[in-house]
């Protein structure tokens, strides 16, 4: 369902919450004013003097008011697998899970590497008047790893980031090409590092569990061995290199060092590496069959350390939705990916309750982290930014299930859990999209 664009809008005071933005320390009483599509005013205390008159007023009710979520790694299916998620419909999940911004892969059919192709998703998503949608360019000509694209005028026609999606791009020679480019222009390349080769044919971490399982193993060295090889391409070029989704110890060591030298090299993960482990596929839950992998014990712990330290410098869904009909299948057989618009906020709240980070760190990772990261106007709530808010119970409990989930597809490697956070309220552009009532 589109929200009107043409719904006139004035000042709305939202009063009495608990406002907490990461990027200026704020957490405590106070609100926020909006007028038109604006923030207007924003701060702890900003009523303490009394409500304006001029304005409708939304009782917060002492509930968290915070900037919307901006996640930068989500697969849309729109256009070419529109059976799988729409734009309608991860604009729905997403507005549910609170997240006012999002960049979509370029794995679409036709893939995203042609400026008519970027036009017609940021096009379309500004129809549907839900979440804001900002597409990703690919890095190679249809995303075969062979051939970068026309990346400035992808830029041009509104690319903010570029990436091959899952695929890593294997010729060394390729990506320092993308990456002497990009850094011309103060591009960003982002990469998920899997070595095909180490990783063909597996189907799940290589281990024990892989072995007691009878499945085809993916050694974790695969992605840590194109992360060593991509830091190096970086020191050689000197372009900015964002790694996604990364999921062992050795890869947090690697990207660690990097840093500490000075190197443009930035990370993230996603909630399924800091939250499960291997041992979530059980037997042969194909819900939990994720690229890459679900790893061990260890390395999920190394996650959460490397949150806490600062290292992984944001968290993304990695939202990849999946019909039934590709997830009932034998482990083996069937695709893999998780969606996670819904869950990003709860799950990285985890992190909180579990005692991990500060309720402003865990909201840092998805609000002013990512934006910064991607030159975003989002994540604060700075007079003049865009209105996009979202009100939230971080104690509010909720059990992750089919029934509740707005996504298209339902295939959460979260399934049947119990979590803590209720998006309560999300506005986008002054604009109220979703309520959620007791």
């Amino acid at each position: 369902m589109a929200v009107k664009l043409d719904e006139p809008l004035g000042r709305v005071a939202y009063v009495n919450a608990r406002i907490l933005d990461p990027a200026e320390g704020w957490d405590g009483p106070g609100g926020v004013l909006t007028e038109g599509e604006k923030i207007a005013a924003a701060g702890p205390g900003l009523f303490d003097g009394g409500r304006p008159d001029d304005a409708k007023i939304i009782d917060c009710q002492g509930a968290c008011l915070a900037p919307g979520l901006v996640d930068i790694r989500a697969h849309l299916g729109e256009p070419g697998e529109e059976q799988k998620e729409t734009l309608a419909s991860a604009g729905r999940a997403a507005t549910a899970g609170g997240v006012t911004s999002l960049l979509c892969l370029p794995d679409t059919n036709p893939c995203i590497d042609d400026m008519s192709v970027v036009e017609f998703v940021a096009r379309r998503a500004r129809l549907l008047g839900l979440t804001k949608v900002y597409p990703y360019g690919a890095v190679t000509k249809e995303l075969a790893g062979k051939e970068i694209a026309e990346l400035k005028l992808l830029r041009d026609s509104g690319a903010l980031a570029f990436t091959d999606g899952t695929r890593t791009i294997a010729d060394p020679l390729v990506l320092r090409q993308a990456l002497s480019y990009a850094s011309t222009f103060g591009l960003v390349i982002c990469h998920q590092a899997e070595e095909p080769s180490l990783a063909e044919g597996g189907v799940m971490n290589l281990g024990e569990n892989s072995t007691r399982l009878g499945l085809a193993g993916i050694p974790r060295e695969a992605e840590i061995i194109i992360i060593e090889r991509d830091v190096r391409l970086v020191e050689m070029t000197g372009g900015r290199l964002h790694f996604v989704n990364v999921s062992t110890a050795e890869s947090v060591d690697v990207i660690r060092r990097a840093k500490d030298r000075g190197l443009p090299v930035t990370c993230d993960t996603a909630p399924p590496y800091f939250a499960l482990n291997e041992h979530a596929i059980g037997d042969y839950r194909t819900f939990a069959k994720l690229t890459p992998p679900l790893r061990d014990e260890n390395d999920r712990q190394a996650m959460v350390q490397a949150i806490a330290d600062g290292v992984i410098d944001c968290v993304a869904s990695d939202h990849t939705p999946q019909d039934e009909e590709s997830k009932r299948l034998p482990f083996a057989q069937a695709a893999s990916g998780g969606i996670g618009l819904e869950t990003l906020l709860p799950m990285t709240l985890e992190l909180y309750h579990n005692g991990h980070v500060s309720l402003l760190k865990a909201l840092d990772l998805v609000t002013r982290a990512p934006a910064t990261l991607m030159a975003m106007d989002a994540g604060h709530l700075k007079p003049g930014a865009p209105a996009d808010l979202v009100l939230f119970d971080p104690d509010r409990s909720w059990k992750v299930s089919s029934d509740v989930l707005h996504s298209k597809s339902k295939n959460s490697p979260f399934d049947g859990r119990p979590v803590q956070g209720m998006v309560l309220r999300t506005v986008i552009d002054g604009r109220t999209v979703h309520t959620h009532e007791a």
